[in-house]
C-alpha cells in the first residue's frame, strides 16, 4: 500500500518531465511532395501616413469596427466624443475614418475650440489632417461676443475663420445683421458680409451689398452704395464707416444726410447722431426742400439741434429757383438758420458775408453783408450795397429787395439813395434823395419814388440821335416813370424847382449830382457769382461728324488709243474779280459828326 501511494505521487512529475523533453526536441524535416506550391499573395499597400495629430476617441456607448469598401471605419453610437488638441467634438453617432484621420458626425453635433467658440448643427464633417469642419443643418456659431445662425458653415480651426454661402443671421447684445454670404475671423473678431446686407441697430437700419463689421468695436465699414435709415433722418454714402455704439458716421464718396427739411451732401461727411452735428467737405451742397434753396461750398457744418448750417471755403453759392427766375448769391460765408426740430414759430433766414454778389436775370448786385428772410421773400443788403437792373444803377446805405410769386416786386433804398440811368447816347440820368422805392412789373422797372430832398438830372433827346438839353430839378419828393426799362418822365410832387440847360450852356459841374459814382466795372457776371466749379449751365454737346465710309480702290480702266482731235483751248479762270461796291454801301452807320457838348 505504501509503495502504491509513492507511485501515484511520482507519476505526475514523470509526465511533466516527459512533456518538457518532447517540446525541446527539434521536429524532423518533412519530406517535400511532388505537388507545386501556390504563388504567395502580394502584401497589401500600406495606408498613407496620417497628417496632423490623430483624432482620439474619448467616449462612446457602442463601437462597431470593420472594413467597408476597403476603408477602415469605426461606427460609434450614443454619447460620442472626440478630441484633437484644443478641439472637442460631440454628437449622438459618428463614423471615424482611421486611415484618413476624419470623423463624420450625426445628430446634435457640437464642435468646441478652446472654450471660446462653439458650433452646433445637425450634421458635421471634421477633417483632422486639415483641421477643418463643415456643419450643415440649423448651424449655430457662438463666441463671447456674437451668435451666428446659418444653414451651413465651413470653419478652419487653424486660421480660426468661418464662412457661409447661404443666408446668415448675426446677433450681438446691440445689433442684428443679415446677409447672403459671410466670412468671420475669430482672431480679429471681424465679419465680412456680402449681398443684401441688412444691419439693424436700436436707432437705425443699414442696407448695402458689402459690409465689414468688427464685433468688438461695433464699427461697420462699407464700400459701395449704403443707406442708413435713422429716427432723425437718412444717410447715404458709397464708402466709409459707421459706429453703432457712438452713432458717428464717417462717410465718403457722394455722402448725404436726408432730413425732412434739408438734404446735406459732400465728398466726405462726418455726422454725430447723438450730438446732431455734422461736418461736410468737398463739393458741399445743402438743399432746402421747402423753398427750393440750394447752397454750395467747399466746407460745411451742420447743427441740426440748433437748426443751423454754415458753409465757407471756395466762395459758397446760393441758388434759389422760383418758376423760371433763378437767384444766385455768393459770399465768403453762408449761414442758414431754420426752425429747431419741433419748433414752428422761428423764421428761416439766410445770412451771407462778406463780399456778397447777386445775380438774378437782368438784376445784379454787391454788398458787404446780406440777410435773406426766406419766409417773407425779403433780401436785406447792408454796408455799401449796389444794385444794377438793365441800364439802371441803385446805391444807398442799405437796401431791401421784396419778391412776390418768385419775381422782384419792389426795392427799398434807405439813406443817401442814388439812382443812375444810362440812356442810348451814354448820358447819365441821375436821381438822389434820402430814400427811394423802386417798383417792378414782369422784371421791368416801371416807377421810382424819391422821398425827401429829391434832386434829378434828366437829359432830353431828339429821338436817339442828339441831346437837346438837360433838365435839372429839385423837390421834396419826386416820381420817375420808366417804359421798357428806359426813363420816360419825371414828375415832382411838392415845391419843385426846375430849370432847363441847353447843350451849349452845360458845364461839367452841371452834369453830375453830388455823390455820383458809376460803378459798372463792379457789376458781377454769372460766371463770377457761380464760380467755375459751381457753374450749372448744361454743357454743349459736341456732335462728332461721321467718318465717310471707305471706298475700295477702283481698278484702272484699260488704256485706249486716243483719237486725233482739235487742239484744246485753255479753260477760263474759275473765279472772276468781284466789282467794287459803292462807297456808300460799306460806310458804317455812325453818330452825327457834331454832337452837342454835354
Amino acid at each position: 500500500m505504501t509503495l502504491f501511494r509513492f507511485f501515484l505521487f511520482l507519476l505526475p512529475a514523470l509526465l511533466l518531465a516527459r512533456l518538457g523533453a518532447a517540446q525541446t526536441q527539434p521536429k524532423p524535416a518533412q519530406t517535400p511532395t511532388a505537388v507545386r506550391p501556390a504563388a504567395p499573395r502580394p502584401a497589401p499597400t500600406p495606408p498613407p501616413g496620417i497628417k496632423g495629430s490623430p483624432i482620439r476617441l474619448l467616449t462612446a456607448g457602442a463601437l462597431v469596427g470593420g472594413d467597408f469598401n476597403g476603408v477602415k471605419i469605426r461606427k460609434l453610437i450614443t454619447n460620442v466624443s472626440f478630441q484633437q488638441d484644443d478641439v472637442f467634438l460631440y454628437c449622438d453617432s459618428a463614423y471615424q475614418y482611421l486611415d484618413k484621420n476624419q470623423v463624420e458626425a450625426f445628430s446634435n453635433v457640437r464642435v468646441v475650440q478652446s472654450d471660446t467658440m462653439t458650433i452646433t448643427g445637425d450634421h458635421g464633417f471634421y477633417d483632422g489632417a486639415k483641421r477643418t469642419a463643415r456643419m450643415t443643418g440649423n448651424v449655430v456659431m457662438r463666441d463671447t461676443r456674437m451668435t451666428l445662425t446659418t444653414p451651413s458653415l465651413d470653419y478652419d480651426l487653424n486660421r480660426k475663420t468661418a464662412a457661409y454661402t447661404e443666408t446668415g443671421h448675426l446677433t450681438d447684445p446691440q445689433n442684428t445683421l443679415d446677409s447672403q454670404q459671410g466670412f468671420y475671423d475669430t482672431n480679429t473678431k471681424v465679419f465680412v458680409f456680402k449681398r443684401d446686407v441688412h444691419l439693424v441697430t436700436p436707432d437705425s437700419e443699414l442696407n448695402n451689398d458689402t459690409l465689414r463689421y468688427n464685433t468688438v468695436s461695433k464699427i461697420a465699414y462699407f464700400n459701395g452704395p449704403t443707406r442708413i435709415k435713422g429716427k432723425q433722418g437718412n444717410l447715404y454714402a458709397e464708402g466709409g464707416n459707421y459706429n453703432t455704439i457712438t452713432r458717428v458716421s464717417d462717410f465718403k464718396k457722394n455722402a448725404k444726410i436726408d432730413t425732412p427739411n434739408y438734404l446735406l451732401g459732400g465728398d466726405q461727411l462726418v455726422y454725430d447722431e447723438l450730438k446732431q452735428y455734422g461736418v461736410a467737405k468737398g463739393h458741399v451742397s445743402l438743399i432746402s426742400k421747402k423753398d427750393n434753396l440750394m447752397l454750395r461750398g467747399d466746407l460745411g457744418r451742420y447743427w441740426r439741434a440748433l437748426g443751423r448750417t454754415k458753409l465757407y471755403g471756395g466762395r459758397p453759392v446760393v441758388r434759389n429757383i422760383s418758376q423760371k427766375d433763378t437767384l444766385y448769391m455768393a459770399a465768403d460765408t453762408l449761414v442758414s438758420v431754420e426752425a429747431k426740430p419741433g419748433q414752428t414759430t422761428k423764421r428761416t433766414v439766410l445770412y451771407a458775408y462778406p463780399k456778397v454778389q447777386i445775380f438774378r436775370g437782368p438784376m445784379q448786385g454787391i454788398c458787404d453783408s446780406l440777410t435773406y428772410d426766406r419766409q417773407d421773400s425779403i433780401i436785406y443788403l447792408n454796408q455799401d450795397p449796389v444794385l444794377w437792373h438793365t441800364k439802371n444803377q441803385l446805391t444807398s446805405d442799405s437796401m431791401q429787395i421784396r419778391s412776390k410769386r418768385g419775381k422782384v416786386d419792389e426795392m427799398r433804398l434807405f439813406g443817401n439813395a442814388f439812382a443812375v440811368n444810362q440812356d442810348t447816347l451814354l448820358n447819365f440820368n441821375q436821381t438822389k434823395g434820402r430814400s427811394m422805392r423802386a417798383y417792378f412789373r414782369d422784371d421791368k422797372m416801371r416807377r421810382v419814388d424819391v422821398l425827401g430832398n429829391a434832386e434829378s438830372i434828366f437829359y432830353a433827346l431828339d429821338g436817339d440821335t442828339a441831346t437837346t438839353g438837360m433838365n435839372r430839378m429839385l423837390s421834396a419828393n419826386m416820381r420817375i416813370l420808366f417804359a421798357d426799362n428806359k426813363l420816360s418822365r419825371i414828375s415832382t410832387l411838392a415845391n419843385p424847382e426846375a430849370r432847363f440847360i441847353p447843350p451849349h450852356e452845360l458845364k461839367p459841374d452841371d452834369e453830375r449830382l453830388k455823390g455820383y459814382s458809376w460803378r459798372a466795372k463792379e457789376r458781377p457776371t454769372r460766371r463770377q457769382v457761380l464760380g467755375k466749379q459751381f457753374d450749372d449751365r448744361p454743357k454743349k454737346k459736341v456732335v462728332k461728324k461721321k467718318a465717310a465710309p471707305k471706298r475700295s480702290p477702283k481698278k484702272p480702266a484699260p488704256k485706249k488709243t486716243p483719237a486725233k482731235t482739235a487742239p484744246k483751248v485753255p479753260p477760263a479762270p474759275k473765279t472772276a474779280a468781284k466789282p467794287a461796291l459803292p462807297a456808300a454801301a460799306v460806310t458804317p452807320a455812325t453818330r452825327p459828326a457834331a454832337l452837342p457838348k454835354r
